[in-house]
């Protein structure tokens, strides 16, 4: 099965949007959205890693602990 990366970029959005964070960002485990979606984790790496070149995310790192990878909407 294909993953449809704009299925997959609505659901990231949402959760994006829905955060209680400030500025808005969200985390996620690509094993639970592959989970989810029902495909590989790697499909999901490559579909973000689509959504990153072309500027629709925005991935950090937290400056506090855990240091987790975050993503965001560019602004």
């Amino acid at each position: 099965m294909n993953m449809d990366k704009e299925m997959l970029y609505q659901r990231i959005e949402t959760m994006i949007i829905s955060s209680t964070n400030s500025p808005k960002y969200v985390s996620f485990s690509t094993v639970k959205m592959a989970d989810l979606f029902g495909v590989n984790p790697l499909e999901i790496e490559e579909r973000v890693n689509e959504l990153l070149e072309e500027g629709r995310l925005k991935k950090t790192q937290l400056s506090e602990l855990p240091s987790y990878e975050v993503y965001m909407l560019p602004s």
